[in-house]
């Protein structure tokens, strides 16, 4: 099987099996949670983001990842990971900020995400060129993904306090 084929396979089954984890187990339970605690609870992972220099990293990944992806993959996690970090403290204390800094770092970390697969796509990125980053797109981003569409999610119903969501 080509590599290309097995990049978009460990994508899907990344997709599905968080997909399944959240419908059984997580879903079930931020439902019940306050708006704030359960976007607090979706937006705490993405502080890990950082991990994203690795791009960067020789050794890491393959001389030949070109720069055109490295570059904003890298700095554009290490942005969503400060905006998470953010959002997460104005979370934890109610801020009148919290709202808006999720906005802001959801939109922030979603559109890195997809500009870094639109760019993969577009530009034909040799997933051999990732190195050990391989896991990064293909294990971590569509769990992410998929925690940044529910954020979307809930940040467009109106906020009932206390009530299931």
């Amino acid at each position: 099987m080509n590599t290309r084929a097995l990049f978009g396979l460990s994508v899907l089954m990344s997709a599905t099996a968080f997909g399944v984890v959240v419908s059984i187990y997580l879903w079930p339970h931020l439902r019940r949670l306050e708006q704030n605690a359960a976007l607090r609870a979706m937006v705490v992972p993405h502080i890990f983001r950082f991990i994203g220099i690795s791009f960067l990293v020789p050794g890491v990944v393959s001389p030949a990842l070109p720069s055109w992806f490295a570059v904003p993959a890298a700095y554009g996690d290490i942005v969503a990971a400060l905006l998470a970090l953010a959002a997460t403290v104005a979370l934890s204390r109610n801020a009148s900020a919290a709202t808006p800094l999720v906005w802001i770092f959801n939109i922030w970390g979603a559109g890195d995400f997809l500009l870094g697969f639109f760019n993969a796509v577009r530009f034909n990125l040799d997933a051999g060129t990732l190195g050990a980053a391989f896991y990064l797109p293909t294990a971590i981003v569509p769990p992410l993904l998929i925690l940044h569409g529910l954020m979307f999610w809930l940040l467009i119903r109106p906020n009932r306090r206390g009530a299931q969501i």
